[in-house]
C-alpha cells in the first residue's frame, strides 16, 4: 500500500493527547495496563510516565512526540501490517514511527507477553 502524503501530513499534525485515551481503551479492554502501556511507550520513544503525561497536557502533535523522542534501535524490528499498512514497508519515517507504537499497542492489547511486544525474545 502506498502513502500519501496528505495521509502522512495527517498524521503528523494529530495529536498524541487525541489517540492515548484510545490506546488506554484498547490495551485495558483486552485485561492489559496502563502501565503496561506506558513501559511500550518508553521502550519505543524513551519517555518516562511524566513525559508522557507532559506531551498530553501540551497537545504535542506525533510530529513533536517523534521529533523529540529517542526511537529504540530494535524499533526496525517491528514487522507487520497495522492499519492496513505494512510497517516495515512505510516510506514516510514519521508515519512508521506512528505504526510501530500502533503495532506495539495492537500487540500489547492482543495479549502478546511483553518480552515479545519490546522484542527482547
Amino acid at each position: 500500500m502506498k502513502d500519501t502524503s496528505h495521509h502522512d501530513a495527517r498524521i503528523a499534525e494529530m495529536t498524541f493527547a487525541s489517540v492515548y485515551p484510545h490506546y488506554v481503551t484498547k490495551v485495558e479492554k483486552k485485561g492489559r495496563t496502563e502501565e503496561e502501556l506506558l513501559k511500550v511507550i518508553e521502550w519505543l520513544c524513551g519517555y518516562q510516565a511524566e513525559q508522557v503525561q507532559e506531551l498530553i497536557e501540551e497537545k504535542a502533535t506525533f510530529k513533536a512526540f517523534f521529533e523529540a523522542a529517542t526511537l529504540n534501535p530494535n524499533a526496525s524490528l517491528i514487522k507487520g501490517v497495522i492499519c492496513g499498512y505494512r510497517v516495515e514497508e512505510i516510506t514516510n519515517p514519521l508515519t512508521q514511527q506512528v505504526r510501530y507504537l500502533d503495532k506495539l499497542v495492537d500487540e500489547l492489547a492482543k495479549g502478546k507477553k511483553m518480552e515479545k511486544v519490546l522484542r527482547t525474545i
